[in-house]
């Protein structure tokens, strides 16, 4: 436990600087974009049997993915099924209308959306099973019509049928087993398999999102995600056994997860701290937990009051905002920067992970000050539409060729004045 207004430069800039880590990795991963970008599926093949340890057969698993869904145990399969149809019913309710209205007399303006027509999935896997990421990243796209929706997943010798499938329940178009940089570069760049998207989104390792970096400019990213973070906002009502499972929860993601709580109690914050100690050493994955705990980013902290407790949250702009406190939503109230926000001592973060419907692929490292999680606004664009009628134009037109004048643009302001003079004319 520390105690917040004590902590100094270098502690507040472990937790409020907090990065992807993946400068370190920069130079290799550019060098794997610019083969993979070069000798397609050559690349992607080579690199997938130095990095994976898989000589890759067909690249295209779309119909594995299929099969695997079939042979899922039902118990699986309606898990998958539920959360599933749980994260469409709230991004279905995210879906903007086109609109028009008028603006003062004879001017109509509106806005129209469409889908952005192929978009890239990166969905962890390998060995490992991640259904519940082939929702949150396949759903949001299918709900805002995408055309044609690319995943890419990384491959193993058994790959887990769980995350195949995920992808084909979620609605994939195309799968290729493909992981890392190189899935990244394949579907920035296309290869002779893998189709070229206009967007590429969802959480990878450092390599998977140093290769989002490198690509941006060339195709639309949704963010550079860095590790898995929590806030823990306590007040003297919260059960600290529930606050510490929250920490622990989030710890076991990666031994470089940044888990806080920060409470204004002195005696809920050490009963905290006792808790985490006592729940650490019953989980699976313990050292990871441990690990993550030791972070310069990590820990519990005592405000002298909720107020401050509530700045370092809103300075720290967290992926995961838990608030167990009796007046959590007025503390809500003064908080804008968050990724997803967990309210009540009944609302476990993982409940937003898997199967509440919200999104897990959220803004880390801060990003939540300037930008939200995946949504379906993520894969749709937005165009203006204006219409004017001759008297929409006059009631303007002087305003328009008065500051088209001042920057010295005469066509700008000639092409209103010729309308404007044929109006009168007729």
């Amino acid at each position: 436990m520390r105690a917040l207004p004590d902590l100094g430069p270098a502690d507040r800039a472990a937790f409020f600087d907090r990065d992807a880590g993946i400068e370190a990795v920069s130079g290799d991963v550019q060098e794997i974009v610019d083969r993979v970008r070069e000798e397609g599926d050559v690349a992607v093949r080579e690199f997938t049997s130095e990095f994976d340890g898989v000589e890759l057969g067909n690249i295209d698993i779309t119909d594995t993915c299929e099969r695997a869904y079939d042979d899922l145990e039902d118990e699986l399969r309606e898990a998958i099924e539920t959360a599933a149809a749980n994260v469409k019913e709230f991004h279905e309710a995210q879906r903007p209308e086109d609109w028009r209205d008028e603006f003062g007399p004879g001017r109509e303006l509106g806005r129209r959306f469409r889908p952005i027509d192929r978009v890239g999935v990166y969905v962890p896997g390998g060995s490992a099973a991640y259904p519940s990421s082939a929702i949150m990243g396949i759903v949001p796209a299918v709900v805002a019509g995408v055309d044609h929706v690319s995943v890419v997943t990384p491959p193993a010798d058994e790959m887990n049928p769980a995350t195949l499938g995920a992808i084909h329940a979620a609605g994939a178009d195309a799968v290729y087993s493909v992981g890392g940089a190189q899935a990244i570069a394949g579907l920035a760049y296309g290869t002779e398999t893998i189709t070229r998207v206009r967007k590429i989104v969802g959480p990878g390792n450092k390599w998977v999102t140093a290769a989002k970096a490198a690509v941006r400019g060339d195709v639309e990213i949704d963010f550079l995600a860095g590790p898995s973070e929590v806030v823990v906002v306590a007040d003297e009502t919260a059960d600290p056994e529930l606050v510490a499972s929250e920490l622990l929860a989030q710890a076991e993601h990666d031994p470089n997860a940044s888990v806080v709580a920060v409470t204004a109690d002195d005696d809920t914050a050490e009963a905290i701290a006792t808790a985490v100690d006592e729940q650490g050493t019953a989980r699976e994955r313990e050292d990871v937990i441990r690990d993550a705990l030791e972070n310069d980013a990590s820990g519990v902290l005592l405000a002298r009051s909720m107020s401050e407790a509530i700045l370092f949250t809103e300075e720290y702009a967290p992926e995961h905002l838990a608030i167990i406190a009796e007046d959590d939503e007025s503390l809500l109230e003064r908080i804008d920067s968050a990724g997803s926000v967990f309210l009540g001592p009944n609302t476990p973060v993982a409940a937003g992970d898997y199967a509440s419907g919200t999104n897990h692929v959220l803004p880390t490292n801060g990003g939540a000050r300037v930008t939200g999680g995946l949504s379906v606004e993520t894969f749709l664009r937005s165009t203006t539409v204006q219409r004017l009628s001759g008297e929409g134009l006059a009631d303007i037109g002087k305003t328009v060729t008065t500051l088209a004048d001042a920057e010295g643009l005469e066509a700008h302001a000639a092409s209103v004045r010729r309308r404007l003079e044929k109006r009168d004319e007729t």
